[in-house]
């Protein structure tokens, strides 16, 4: 049995929402200009993914929006976490602006706003055009200029209607995950360019904070960040250490440089590869932000893997623990305790959960429906834990389900199913489940009890 949640704790304007993003939902991979992406690469490379799965058609959202603005629509929410395709607008990364891909966009604010719903924008959501990498990526930095770049064309075209945006979503994923880890596009394993692409991203952050700012002078803009709480599996003294250093390369390196620390000392240390610096950059990257994005799904407990690769720390098996789908361990009290640290050690004036979710195998009945009780009781724990959160004071002002669509969950493919909506990839039918009607029952009853 879930904590019942605290609904009067949610200020009366809290934004319910979803996201998604849009490699993984808008299929139409190669029309009206789009080119290819580092994930059109990585996902038609063999062994790369699940099942050969790739997004070349994923939810068909590009032809389907209107129908899932409808389901927006059906759940209550009032604001939509969406991504911008750089390879749609900016096909080859830098020279030609593809104002078909623009068009596209316009449609789907102007649906939204139509719907009742807000916006929200994300400009870089790990789709980098692929000419781009084949010029060296985020390993270089031409790619956070280019960034910036294409961010001030979409702001300039966007920015009179939409007001919310974020530069990018969760550049550990790109930096770590995709250059150090090679399980996400472009593949590497190199700590050299993962340690270089973390820096540049983060460059192109600051440098993309200002281009919207310019382009499109009323919007508030904030970064994504993802994260995890960190324990050590015993209370040895190398256990504790290898915390502390998971800490600083899960949160620490992310969340420094941005908040104007600049970058952890004791993780340049244990990289030991020299950070592409020109002076200026760190107050760059630091520039003031209107809010910041925590997207929460695990916490790590670690132990001490000296021979292991960084940061010499491997994730620890919990007995008894329940885990999701994806074999991450459930703790709703990790994302209540990321919110504390965000408001009390960084200061962060305004906070939102722009992703949170599981993945579990959901099964269609026989009527239709998809009844998904494991799915329902995480979202319940965790919105407890965001109530119990703002109670002591965390910003909180709005929460994004993940994910509103089923959908190409990149490396995974198609099996694991995020979404509040079933998908039936084969005929792109759409059913809401008991976690999105229940999810409903809850924006519903918090505007209840906040009314008047």
């Amino acid at each position: 049995m879930s904590d019942p949640i605290d609904l009067a704790a949610f200020p009366r304007d809290f934004a319910w929402g979803t996201a998604t993003s849009a490699y993984q939902i808008e299929g139409a991979v190669a029309e009206d200009g789009r080119k290819p992406s580092i994930w059109d690469t990585f996902s038609h490379t063999p062994g790369k993914v699940d099942n050969g799965d790739h997004g070349d058609r994923a939810c068909d959202h590009y032809h389907r929006w209107p129908e899932d603005i409808a389901l927006m629509r059906a759940l209550g929410t009032d604001t939509y976490r969406m991504s911008v395709a750089w390879p749609r607008i900016v096909p080859d990364g830098d020279g030609p602006v593809n104002t078909a891909g623009l068009d596209f966009y316009d449609r789907v604010v102007d649906g939204l706003l139509d719907a009742g719903i807000t916006p929200s924008v994300t400009l870089y959501h790990w789709d980098l055009p692929q000419a781009l990498q084949d010029r060296g990526g985020w390993t270089v930095r031409d790619t956070a200029e280019h960034l910036a770049a294409y961010a001030s064309v979409v702001a300039d075209r966007l920015g009179d209607r939409v007001t919310h945006w974020a530069t990018l979503n969760e550049p550990l994923c790109s930096g770590w995950i995709g250059h150090l880890e090679g399980r996400m596009a472009p593949g590497l394993t190199d700590l050299t360019a993962a340690v270089r692409a973390s820096y540049h991203l983060l460059l192109a952050h600051g440098l993309a904070t200002a281009a919207v700012r310019a382009a499109a002078p009323g919007a508030r803009i904030g970064l994504v960040t993802n994260h995890s709480t960190v324990e050590p599996a015993s209370s040895r003294p190398e256990d504790i250490a290898a915390a502390v250093r998971m800490d600083g390369h899960t949160n620490r390196w992310w969340l420094d440089p941005v908040h104007g620390r600049g970058f952890p000392a004791d993780m340049r240390e244990l990289y030991g590869v020299e950070l592409p610096e020109r002076p200026g950059d760190l107050g760059t990257i630091a520039a003031p932000l209107d809010w910041h994005g925590l997207n929460y799904y695990f916490p790590a407990t670690v132990a001490d893997d000296p021979h292991g690769p960084v940061p010499h720390a491997r994730e620890v098996r919990l007995p008894g623990v329940p885990r999701t789908g994806m074999d991450w361990q459930i703790d709703a009290g990790g994302i209540e305790a990321l919110l504390m640290r965000l408001t009390d050690d960084y200061g962060v004036r305004r906070l939102y959960v722009t992703e949170n979710g599981s993945a579990f195998p959901d099964t269609v009945g026989p009527d239709g429906a998809v009844d998904d009780p494991e799915r329902t009781r995480y979202l319940e724990e965790h919105l407890a834990a965001c109530a119990r959160a703002i109670r002591k004071g965390a910003p909180l002002a709005g929460y994004y389900a993940w994910s509103l669509l089923d959908n190409f969950e990149w490396a995974y493919g198609y099996d694991k199913r995020f979404g509040l909506v079933h998908v039936d990839y084969a005929t792109q039918t759409r059913t809401i489940k008991a976690s999105g009607h229940r999810y409903a029952d809850i924006i519903r009853a918090h505007r209840l009890a906040t009314a008047g």
